[in-house]
């Protein structure tokens, strides 16, 4: 779909081409529950004939009423059509309610059903997507359409309703006068034409502001977070942000009052002609009556049956107008579903063999971000060798991270490729690769889930089943919960609990009344948050969680003490015995235990070899290691 200028009214293609979202919404509604889209369409067309009875049922009974003034009066038929007036009446109550409470369900469904999509399709997006300030913007505006879209439904069935309901009352008004349906048509196209284009232009001011209300977000969240509340406080950060956000929401505000008044006056202006129209036509119909051409009824209900029917062609028209705006944001959502990975998973790929006999061979490989011009790494080739542990070494910048994630195959090589075993990475199944990997970043996440689930989801699939488990112990208060413990019926997985072992920390549960089951984080009820290094040990414990051939840590020891880190490399050297291993670090006590060092510059490969060999050679890596020593001197 063409952009839509934010000046001008859209033009009539770029309205119709807005409608071809509707199929996919409709289709997203009917997968997220099949009864209720039915439930809804139906009481919408049983709604749609209740103004039209009542009006008829109206007439009847004032012509009754004249009729009985003149002559033998009925009143077993005069009560028969009051009682059919009020159970008409009672019955449209009963199915506006009903409609109601099924549109309510049906939307809440479609919420959940819309935002799960959501996360899935985001899961399967590469990870540069994520680190691309545009994809947020478009993230932002889809996930706000994961609550509201269900409104387009409502207003699709309200307008067939409607036109239904206008389809019986139009027929009525042709008999009489078919002008009375051309003032209806002048009367409200105007107000129509308007709405539209102040629609537009409403979408498009929301469209702009997109970063700006993400800005407002973050500042609304840095200014009132437990997270930050140490450094706004020291910083004295509060009248800063505060200025900041009344700035920026300023600004915003102030657009969005000019567009709402300059709205709010064309619609004034519009609705005059509008009135006119439909005095117009009400003269018309008082002037048949006088002259005898109509009975009281005939006057009540074509009255009635005009006033009805403006309405609701001013409804059908602006419901147009609202459902080319909604199609406007709906755009947003089915443009995020429409985003495809580069990193896909092959249609026959293969599985990492069991047992990894050659290793990993980088051949001059060479890696940038989409949109950017520099390289982040490039002409790099070398190798991981079977049972070996290597490090990689250089300064902030230098291209250490982005190997590991080329390694685990998160980005694709721009240049040169990747060999597992002599194949291409690109040629094995994704999921089988990456569930060979165990992998720590250096900006792991703090999960504000119980200690358990925080191991736990390093192999999620192997414990689902024992996290996802209902158990009054996971909402219990703190002095009611019984710590549980390794190993027995109902227990913890042995899995988890070694883990906790491998990585120090199990070394945590003493400071746990809830044991394994202990909130972390201070979001939740009875959270209890932890030390830079104590997170660190409990991310670690999810690497021990996969019984992977390969392991890379980033920074794994970054909040350590010394002590600390020095025994969680002494045990991780045990662990990764003759499995392949991945360190970076800034710290040589750390890197001198590798086999092998990569030394990387301005991502390349400049020197390649063990601590020793390295040392001799006086390159970057001796002296990098020189300035680190001279610093504990």
């Amino acid at each position: 779909m063409p952009p839509v200028d934010t000046k001008q009214k859209p033009t009539m293609r770029q309205q119709a081409e807005a409608l071809r979202y509707v199929p996919p919404l409709l289709q997203m509604v009917w997968e997220t529950h099949r009864g209720y889209t039915v439930a809804m369409a139906a009481l919408r067309l049983l709604r749609s004939v209740i103004p039209v009875a009542t009006l008829w049922v109206g007439k009847l009974i004032l012509d009754a009423i004249v009729s009985m003034r003149g002559g033998t009066p009925d009143l077993p038929y005069l009560w028969k059509l009051i009682g059919l007036e009020i159970a008409i009446v009672l019955a449209g109550e009963a199915l506006a309610r009903g409609s109601s409470l099924v549109e309510s369900l049906l939307g809440d469904l479609f919420s959940n059903h819309t935002s799960v999509r959501l996360m899935e399709h985001a899961s399967s997006l590469d990870l540069y997507h994520f680190e691309d300030p545009a994809f947020y913007d478009r993230l932002e505006r889809a996930r706000r359409q994961t609550t509201s879209r269900i409104g387009l439904l409502a207003q699709l069935l309200g307008m067939a309703q409607d036109a239904l309901t206008l389809i019986s009352l139009a027929g009525a008004l042709l008999v009489y006068s078919p002008w009375l349906l051309l003032l209806l048509v002048v009367a409200v196209l105007p107000s129509f034409l308007g709405e539209t284009h102040f629609a537009t232009l409403e979408y498009s001011l929301l469209f702009r502001h997109t970063p700006e209300r993400r800005r407002l977000d973050y500042l609304r969240y840095i200014g009132a977070s437990d997270e930050t509340a140490k450094e706004v406080q020291m910083f004295g950060l509060a009248s800063w942000l505060i200025e900041r956000f009344k700035l920026f929401s300023g600004k915003f505000y102030e657009e969005n009052k000019q567009l709402s008044i300059r709205r709010s006056l064309a619609g004034t202006a519009l609705s005059i002609i509008g009135t006119a129209g439909y005095y117009a036509a009400y003269i018309v119909i008082v002037l048949r009556a006088v002259e005898g051409l109509l009975s009281l009824g005939s006057l009540t209900f074509l009255a009635g049956a005009f006033a009805r029917s403006r309405d609701l062609i001013q409804r059908l028209l602006l419901g147009a107008s609202g459902i080319y705006q909604q199609c406007l944001y709906l755009k947003d959502l089915f443009d995020f579903f429409e985003m495809k990975p580069t990193v896909v998973n092959p249609p026959s790929g293969r599985g990492v063999p069991p047992v990894i006999r050659q290793g990993f061979s980088f051949e001059n490989v060479g890696f940038r971000y989409p949109g950017t011009e520099a390289w982040a790494v490039r002409h790099v080739t070398f190798q991981l060798r079977p049972g070996e542990r290597i490090a990689f070494v250089g300064e902030n910048g230098a291209g250490k991270t982005t190997l590991t994630k080329l390694l685990a195959r998160l980005y694709d090589p721009t240049e040169g490729r990747i060999l597992l075993d002599g194949v291409d990475l690109r040629d094995y199944d994704l999921r089988s690769l990456r569930h060979s990997i165990g992998v720590i970043f250096q900006d792991f996440v703090r999960y504000d889930f119980r200690f358990e689930e925080n191991i736990g989801v390093g192999e999620i699939e192997k414990v689902r089943s024992y996290l996802d488990r209902p158990s009054s112990d996971a909402d219990a208060q703190p002095e009611d919960v019984q710590k549980p413990t390794a190993g027995g019926n109902g227990q913890v997985p042995p899995s988890i609990a070694s883990a906790a072992e491998k990585s120090l920390a199990a070394s945590l549960l003493p400071r746990f009344k809830n044991g394994y089951r202990q909130m972390l984080g201070r979001r939740f009820d009875h959270g209890l948050e932890l030390s830079g290094g104590e997170w660190q040990k409990v991310a670690l414990a999810r690497a021990y969680m996969r019984e992977a051939q390969v392991l890379i840590l980033d920074e794994p020891t970054a909040a350590l003490d010394a002590r600390a880190e020095y025994e969680v490399f002494l045990r991780f050297s045990e662990l990764v015995a003759g499995r392949m291993a991945v360190i970076i670090s800034h710290r040589f006590s750390t890197v001198r235990m590798a086999d092998r060092i990569v030394v990387l510059k301005l991502g390349q490969v400049i020197e390649d070899g063990s601590h020793s060999e390295l040392l001799a050679r006086r390159g970057l890596y001796s002296e990098l290691f020189a300035l680190q020593a001279e610093g504990y001197r």
